[in-house]
């Protein structure tokens, strides 16, 4: 699916998952397994590029700086 995604910024992502929270920076959080997992995700749109920064259970994220991981 991102791999196929052409988000031209922010809220093209937002539309895309809904349940995304978009932070600072080109960073965004995505929710899996009914909010049991969270990804956390750098988005270079112009470039199209996505590398993922942290990836854990809810309980692991709650204790890291998703904007600095």
């Amino acid at each position: 699916m991102v791999k196929a995604a052409d988000w031209a910024d922010p809220p093209a992502v937002k539309r895309m998952f809904g349940s995304a929270d978009i932070l600072r920076d080109g960073r965004a959080v995505f929710d899996s397994g009914r909010n049991k997992y969270r990804l956390v995700a750098w988005i270079n749109d112009e470039y199209g590029v996505v590398a993922m920064r942290f990836i854990g259970t809810h309980r692991q994220y709650d204790s890291i700086d998703a904007q600095t991981v």
